[in-house]
């Protein structure tokens, strides 16, 4: 294969029509620029030039080849500059595989950000309610980033961008509204409002309650969003274990912490952490770190009254607790497939 620096060589004798005056101008030695020649003239299997008395003349195959060689070495400057462009924010794509309750949660803002800094850069926004199928996806090729709780495995390079609590979530009227906080136990005589198997998460809550060797009733609706859930919740059709990132828009309900308090790691895998694009964008998530994410960090309600009245025995106790009264949130929305 001949090379790039062969080329420049040939391109620089037909136009200096002189081995000299081509080896000055590409800062070479002249037995170095022969040496390009010779191994050219090996590749085609014809000379390039012709060697006269006075100069040299390049031949019919060499004219031919240095027409061509014009072309690829201007391809190749557009292939450095582009580069250069994409590493700088100027242009390039961006593939983001994000879980559907983060794309509101944390991507929007810095979405909006690279929008207006960087608007030759494409983001490519794809949505999913699995982390192991996002992992999946960017394995394959499909995906530069993959933005959700951590998956069950991977060798690829991960950046943590914050943890976000696990809550449960009842009707304003439940319960619970009565409770600092809410043992896992306490879920097993509940009716229960759980996910499709195609969810991540249904496998998560089965996991989170065999571990701490509680048994969760049967299931009396499933959905395929944990936004839905909550949702489904807060008007009294059970109870539901949902990410902090779920509660986006607040359900109009009682949410409440686990006793003892659950956490998860919410990460971004990159498939290529030493691409500067994807490095800026993963380094503008980091900073921007996580929105509230815990029920402490939920205003407080008003002078309670009813079930609520015992939000200030949470207050007193440093526990934190919310009740949303029924009529702030959006309706429940139904969401089908992996994305609303």
């Amino acid at each position: 294969m001949v090379s790039m620096r062969a080329l420049e060589c040939l391109v620089a004798i037909v136009e200096q029509g002189s081995l000299t005056k081509a080896a000055a101008v590409l800062h070479m030695s002249q037995p170095a620029l022969s040496h390009q020649i010779a191994a050219f003239e090996r590749e085609l299997g014809t000379p390039v030039i012709e060697r006269l008395p006075r100069g040299i003349r390049p031949t019919a195959a060499g004219l031919a080849a240095a027409a061509e060689a014009r072309i690829a070495l201007a391809a190749a400057e557009r292939a450095v500059i582009a580069g250069k462009r994409v590493a700088a924010g100027a242009g390039g794509r961006i593939r983001i595989a994000s879980a559907e309750t983060m794309t509101a949660w944390i991507l929007v803002p810095v979405l909006r950000s690279w929008r207006r800094r960087f608007p030759g850069v494409e983001l490519d926004l794809r949505e999913y309610t699995s982390a192991d199928q996002m992992l999946e996806v960017l394995l394959a090729g499909g995906a530069d980033i993959a933005v959700g709780p951590r998956p069950t495995r991977t060798d690829e390079h991960t950046e943590l961008l914050g943890r976000e609590e696990i809550v449960v979530v009842a009707s304003p009227e439940h319960r619970f509204a009565g409770m600092d906080a809410v043992p896992l136990a306490e879920l097993s005589a509940e009716p229960l409002v759980h996910y499709d198997q195609a969810n991540g998460n249904a496998l998560w809550v089965d996991r989170f309650a065999a571990q701490r060797g509680v048994v969760l009733p049967q299931p009396t609706l499933r959905t395929g969003s944990p936004r839905t859930a909550a949702q489904l919740a807060a008007a009294g059709m059970g109870v539901a274990i949902v990410p902090f990132s779920a509660l986006t828009p607040r359900p109009g309900g009682t949410i409440r912490s686990f006793d003892p308090v659950e956490l998860r790691d919410v990460v971004v895998v990159v498939a290529a952490p030493h691409d500067d694009l994807l490095r800026q964008f993963v380094g503008d998530l980091k900073r921007r770190g996580l929105p509230d994410s815990r029920v402490s960090h939920l205003s407080q309600p008003g002078p309670p009254s009813g079930p609520a009245r015992a939000s200030g025995r949470a207050r007193a106790s440093g526990r934190a607790r919310a009740t949303v009264v029924a009529g702030d949130a959006y309706p429940v929305a139904a969401h089908a497939g992996h994305a609303p």
